[in-house]
């Protein structure tokens, strides 16, 4: 039979800062690790105030909220004053203490409780069953357990979250039942796998895509160090590349680990001790911080540490563990591995600037549609950016993919084969113009026609060839307008992206006049 657990207590003081101002998800993740644990949520009595306990009145606007067993969902019972909401709890709370007597309650779980008052009933009739008892709230704690309660796991709240409270619960009950549990953390179909294997989290590009944003921000100011009176930005510009291994590892530690804000500082410590190599390093310490903090955080919870002292060491070790691994030892294979990559294509370029931008435009359309772009060409462009702030490959992105994109659906707004494909086109157009990006918004029209196919291709690689004539480094992602200003030829740009938008936008007109035309001779002959 399925062990059966209550959950009580109150937003609390301290706790109100760390989740419990928020008790819907609060509670949420303490019912995604019980069902991950195979328990049962028996009962829930909570008590959520607008402000912090420590503060609270009794006209304090709160709520209660309660488990629902027909739904399977947190609801909310009660709403009014801190002293209604304590006065209706105390209903609850009985109801609790009797599920506790009849033995329809296996395990309690208690967090900034009141033992004298609003949970007295149920506490009281957990000490007299000896029901395993796991909370935080350092005060509430110490009184329960001065009744003889018995204590599995307590602790204060400071420097926990909502899941390593939850995950600490479910870990404290499931070694006192001997039962077998893996932390929910993440999409609960995949969380069974990824929690012991977090490993199996690791993706570049997912990393890469959420750290975009710093080297965009990297992008911006090296464009604004150019205009007269703030050359001083060029000093800003140093700090932030500096800073962008930092922004890698804590995307990484929060992508593999998912502890929330403690795979955050074991990320960010890991990543101010790789800065030295470069964002493959801060990569490297912040998936190895991840690690470490799954690591560390289920042993320091299996060796019944205070819930405090767990998110300490999971994120102050495990951060200074892999950071310090890099700083010593990956560090110059990290930086030289980057170096390697850019040598490549500063070779290319050297070799045959025209040669290069041809090849990568005509490439560039079959690696997003064959989904190489986002695994390979990205970590490219920002390993490139990670030096000037903007990239050779990047340029090609917005001339060959951005602007043919636009050609295209620009075409099919002025003259679409069929009226409703101009309603379709529009807002591609609009996205890929004002904000550089969705240039799959020329997907149906380039899969429904090979003349359109073909002539984003070819116009990828004209305006590719142009980037290398005219020795264009640049970035996609930015509104077009923007994009010459952040490049280091704003001509040779500008000439390259109109290249890529007219010369998609003439052929796509007229594979559409072709289309229009085969369409009203079928139509004739029938």
């Amino acid at each position: 039979m399925r062990k059966r657990i209550a959950v009580i207590g109150s937003s609390g003081g301290n706790l109100y800062n760390l989740g419990g101002k928020d008790p819907t998800k609060l509670l949420g993740e303490i019912i995604s690790q019980m069902e991950s644990a195979g328990v049962e949520p028996a009962a829930i009595q909570y008590i959520g105030a607008q402000s912090s306990m420590d503060m609270a009145g009794e006209s304090t606007p709160a709520a209660v909220y309660a488990w629902d067993g027909d739904s399977k969902q947190i609801i909310t019972v009660h709403e009014g004053t801190l002293g209604s909401c304590n006065q209706y709890a105390a209903q609850l709370d009985a109801g609790i203490a009797e599920q506790i007597r009849s033995e329809e309650i296996d395990g309690l779980i208690v967090m900034s409780a009141d033992p004298q008052k609003a949970n007295q009933q149920a506490i009281q009739a957990a000490v007299d069953k000896q029901l395993p008892i796991a909370g935080t709230g350092g005060t509430s704690m110490a009184m329960i357990a001065a009744r003889g309660a018995k204590i599995i796991l307590t602790s204060g709240t400071t420097g926990t979250t909502n899941r390593t409270r939850a995950i600490s619960f479910l870990t404290a009950f499931g070694k006192h039942w001997g039962i077998s549990y893996r932390p929910m953390i993440g999409d609960a179909k995949k969380a069974a796998e990824m929690s012991h294997q977090p490993w199996r989290r690791i993706q570049v590009r997912g990393i890469m895509m959420s750290s975009l944003p710093g080297f965009i921000a990297l992008a911006l100011v090296l464009a604004l160090s150019k205009i007269p009176g703030l050359s001083m930005l060029g000093d800003v510009f140093d700090v932030l590349i500096k800073a962008l291994p930092v922004v890698i590892a804590a995307v990484a530690a929060k992508q593999v680990s998912d502890m929330e804000e403690v795979s955050v500082v074991a990320g960010v410590l890991a990543g101010v001790l790789s800065i030295d190599g470069g964002i493959i390093g801060g990569m490297l310490g912040g998936i190895g911080a991840s690690l470490f903090v799954n690591l560390l955080f289920r042993k320091c919870i299996e060796w019944r540490f205070p819930t405090t002292t767990v998110n300490i060491i999971a994120g102050g070790i495990s951060g200074l563990a892999a950071g310090l691994i890099v700083y010593y030892l990956l560090a110059p294979i990290a930086l030289q591995a980057g170096e390697w990559v850019k040598v490549l294509i500063e070779g290319a370029v050297a070799y045959s600037p025209v040669l290069a931008g041809l090849v990568a435009g005509l490439l560039i359309w079959p690696a997003i549609i064959g989904g190489v772009y986002h695994a390979a060409i990205l970590p490219i462009v920002l390993l490139e950016m990670e030096k000037t702030g903007n990239s050779f490959l990047g340029a090609v992105d917005m001339v060959g993919l951005v602007m043919v994109s636009a050609g295209i659906t620009l075409a099919n707004i002025v003259a679409p084969r069929e009226k409703s494909e101009a309603a379709l086109a529009t807002p591609g157009f609009l996205i890929n113009m004002g904000f550089g990006t969705f240039v799959e918004a020329a997907y149906p029209f380039m899969f429904s026609n090979k003349i359109v196919f073909a002539g984003a291709i070819i116009s990828s690689g004209v305006a590719g060839m142009l980037v290398g004539f005219f020795d264009v480094r640049g970035t996609a992602y930015v509104p077009s307008i923007m994009a010459p200003l952040l490049s280091n030829n704003m001509a040779g740009f500008i000439l390259a992206m109109a290249s890529g938008l007219i010369g998609s936008f003439l052929i796509t007109l007229a594979a559409n006049k072709l289309g229009k035309k085969r369409v009203k001779h079928v139509e004739e002959q029938m």
